[in-house]
């Protein structure tokens, strides 16, 4: 399937040209390691990615806007791959990372997690080298409308050598709190399902538990699913236009996008953690989370 992708995006370049527009503007992005040390987090400036971080979605601007991932309304160059019978690969053309992308369901229907773990980890299997992502409709979709899914390539993901570093089921990655599951795929599923019911439980969230996921195929074949439970879908700065910042999983997986270059030249670490913090459930909820998981398995 890697193959099939990389062949995809060479394709796509040489016939349409906002994917080659946004594959160059990708090439001469700039990234800075907030951290210091080689281990992030990174910041990436992307101008092209402003409509994305500062997409209106609430229900009345979602219903004036036909839906840009039904087929009918992709771009007249748009081609995919077809993955089972429900789902369809495209390229990315806003890209954030190499590799950029889209996995839409062939069918028009809300974005929801529920019940499509399982789909995202046979991705993650099929996709070599790349991680599979799903973004809640209050967490960092810009089409929560439509069901989707998003890939990139795996070694843009600065959150990788920590996870293989970190025992889970806790991992704290600069702010972010995300539960870590390792495991053969129904071991996986079970305990990520689990970790939503709990949620629906205790947080009054519509329409279903804030969510953020990235999962990716593990060396030894098992696989790797980080869920970063959520409060917020966006930091106070950004409504107060200090920081143009949205998180959403790639930000969170410690990529971070700074559509506006003020903010990608002045972020330091610890403002990140405080949006990290800010967006992620509190602590005492999150060790509930934790409680729930251990006393299920």
């Amino acid at each position: 399937m890697r193959t099939a992708v990389e062949e995809l995006f060479l394709r796509q370049v040489e016939e349409w040209p906002l994917l080659a527009a946004g594959v160059a503007a990708l090439s001469g992005a700039r990234t800075r390691d907030v951290g210091g040390g080689g281990r992030g987090p990174l910041v990436r400036h992307i101008p092209h990615r402003a409509a994305s971080t500062t997409a209106k979605v609430d229900p009345a601007s979602i219903a004036k806007r036909p839906c840009f991932l039904c087929r009918e309304n992709l771009f007249p160059e748009q081609r995919g791959i077809a993955f089972g019978g429900d789902w369809t690969l495209l390229c990315n053309p806003f890209p954030i990372v190499e590799r950029h992308l889209t996995i839409v369901h062939r069918e028009h229907r809300d974005q929801r997690i529920g019940g499509r773990l399982g789909a995202l980890l046979d991705l993650a299997a099929a996709l070599e080298g790349h991680f599979v992502l799903y973004n809640g409709p209050r967490c960092g979709a810009s089409a929560p409308d439509h069901l989707h899914f998003q890939a990139g390539a795996l070694e843009e993901l600065p959150v990788v050598p920590v996870a293989d570093g970190a025992e889970g089921p806790a991992l704290d990655a600069w702010g972010a709190r995300a539960l870590l599951l390792r495991g053969a795929r129904e071991s996986v599923v079970s305990d990520a399902e689990r970790a939503l019911a709990l949620l629906a439980g205790a947080l009054p969230q519509e329409p279903e538990p804030w969510v953020n996921v990235v999962a990716w195929r593990a060396p030894d074949g098992g696989f790797v699913l980080l869920l970063y439970p959520r409060a917020k879908h966006r930091p106070e700065a950004f409504h107060r236009g200090e920081l143009i910042v949205s998180p959403a999983a790639v930000d969170l997986s410690g990529l971070v996008v700074a559509p506006v270059e003020r903010d990608f030249e002045r972020m330091a670490a610890a403002d990140l953690r405080a949006v990290f913090e800010e967006v992620a459930i509190g602590k005492e909820a999150f060790g509930r989370l934790l409680a729930g998981i251990g006393g299920s398995r």
